[in-house]
Parts: structure tokens; sequence; C-alpha cells
């Protein structure tokens, strides 16, 4: 079992960065594909990242590409979530999650098995 938190989040203003972090418990954090997802008011919940256990490689949604960085410390059990120039329609409950079979596509809720409960992050005009 894989508990995830999510410290971070809260109130900025268009144009500025926010980092988000997702702390994992265990002892097998590097063997996990780890993902990052949003939820807006209203909307359903949409795939923002993820990243592979070596932290080489990874991918983005196309709306967040060129703004927001998905980073891993193996080391602190640690995935990171850099999002630089926000803009209002990035507000939203950002949730971290955590794959283990890596069965399906990244970008499906269905292919992660863990969640952490999810930080709220506001971005104001």
């Amino acid at each position: 079992q894989v508990q995830l938190v999510e410290p971070g989040g809260g109130l900025v203003q268009a144009g500025v960065s926010l980092r988000l972090s997702c702390a994992a418990s265990g002892r097998t954090f590097s063997s996990y594909v780890m993902g990052w997802f949003r939820q807006a008011p209203g909307k359903e919940r949409e795939f923002v990242a993820f990243i592979r256990p070596s932290g080489i490689w990874g991918d983005y949604a196309d709306s967040v590409k060129g703004r927001f960085t998905i980073s891993r410390d193996n080391a602190k059990n640690t995935v990171y979530l850099q999002m630089n120039s926000l803009k209002p329609e990035d507000t939203a409950v950002y949730y971290c999650a955590a794959a283990k079979d890596y069965s399906g596509s990244y970008s499906a809720e269905t292919f992660y098995d863990y969640w952490g409960q999810g930080t709220q992050v506001t971005v104001s005009s």
C-alpha cells in the first residue's frame, strides 16, 4: 500500500509560478510511474503529466506543455510539479497518483493504483 500526501497549493496570481510536491510512503517509490491530474469545478478530472520511474522521460497534456514540468527525487520518495506562467484556467484541485503495474494508457485514471487527497490551486486574474 502506498500513501500519497500533497502539501502545498494555494491562491496565486496569474503569471506566477508554483511548485506542488507529493510525498509517498513505502520503499518501492522508485518503481512506480507517477502522475499528476487535476479537476476544475464542474469538470471531470483530467491528466496533466506523468513521469517514468527513472525520471528520464514523461509527457504532458497539451494545455500545460511548455509551462509545467514534472520531476521526481527517488531518494526522497517525492514527485514534483513545477507550474510556471499560471493561468486562471489552471485553477483546480490537483492530485498525484502512482501506478505499479503500467497497464494501459498513462493518461487514463485507471492506469493508476494510488491517489493523493488532492490540493487546491486557485489562480486569480
